[in-house]
């Protein structure tokens, strides 16, 4: 979207929360940004640490940085579920444009699993907005839309087998090295943040890399990763098979995982079982979107000011995924 948007002539100023400043990485595209603490678990052994997310939520400079945040100059905020923005912008009578994949669990639609109503309570409170737009991988209400995955150079890729690309920010590198070294017939390009590059057998562990990961993600059979929503989408692209183990205690991942399992889209563990690597490497089970590349239709609607007009955008892009 940054790219579109430059296309356009329209001006962006762009603000990252939710981790630490040196933990950005691949940014260029968006210039002179900033960044804030802004809010975010704590994880450990994969799963979230309630205590130590409250401990380390730091709640008086979150609202220091909401007060001392001025938008009133700008036409609107147009926020991917950040709460600084939304509510700086909610406290200077700036319209806020919600568009994230949490907004789409607002409607009844979409399935959740578990304690809805106070789920759905926190997606709206957290990051308020006038108009919320949804994505999802199905177009379960009026304002859901598709996720939008940009081509690259290998749109086209040809899969090697024995190729594995894993994912698992969440879990100690050690206990992930631990699990993969059981199975010495694949390669495992393990990517982490917690990793420096480099190659003991068949794993291969690897450094945050914005394009170092699309290349191998390109040619890999699988993905085994934690439920995000991003790394699925893109891996559905390119229809690649899924392993997924959400982050335990995050409603959002788990809903991830429930909904590709009844899409016949991955298989879901819930510890990192190798009964469930070995059935998942024999399977072949997979499944292919065809995500919309090009967010022109979307820079166009915000554009255009008519945000509680989401029929016509979200029928233009459902229409156009096969």
């Amino acid at each position: 979207m940054a790219s579109a948007f430059k296309k356009m002539g329209v001006a962006v100023d762009y603000v990252f929360s939710g981790r630490a400043q040196q933990s950005y990485f691949d940014m260029d595209e968006f210039g002179n940004y900033r960044t804030f603490r802004g809010l975010s678990f704590t994880t450990q052994n994969g799963q979230i640490n309630s205590y130590q997310t409250v401990k380390n939520s730091r709640i008086c400079k979150l609202r220091q940085d909401i007060k001392q945040l001025d938008v009133s100059g700008y036409d609107f905020v147009f926020n991917d579920f950040e709460p600084i923005t939304a509510w700086a912008a909610k406290r200077q009578g700036v319209k806020v444009i919600g568009m994230s994949h949490q907004a789409a669990f607002l409607s009844p639609k979409v399935p959740m699993f578990g304690s809805n109503l106070l789920r759905r309570s926190f997606i709206k409170y957290y990051a308020p907005a006038d108009v919320h737009l949804g994505v999802h991988w199905q177009p379960f209400a009026h304002n859901i839309i598709p996720p939008f995955i940009a081509h690259h150079q290998h749109d086209n890729p040809v899969n090697i087998d024995n190729k594995i690309l894993v994912y698992l920010p969440f879990e100690e590198l050690q206990s992930v090295i631990d699990y993969l070294q059981e199975f010495p017939d694949k390669e495992f390009y393990c990517y982490h943040p917690q990793a420096q590059d480099s190659s003991t057998a068949n794993i291969h562990l690897r450094a945050p890399s914005r394009s170092g990961f699309l290349n191998d993600l390109a040619n890999a059979s699988g993905v085994i990763a934690n439920a995000g929503f991003e790394l699925s989408s893109e891996a559905l692209k390119l229809g690649k098979k899924l392993l997924l183990k959400p982050l335990l205690g995050q409603f959002e991942q788990d809903a991830n995982a429930q909904t590709l399992l009844a899409m016949k889209a991955a298989h879901v563990m819930n510890y990192l079982n190798p009964n469930a690597l070995d059935d998942w490497i024999n399977s072949t089970s997979k499944k292919q979107i065809n995500f919309p590349s090009d967010p022109q239709p979307l820079v166009e609607w915000l554009a255009a000011k008519q945000w509680h007009n989401t029929q016509e955008l979200h029928q233009n892009l459902w229409a156009s995924i096969s």
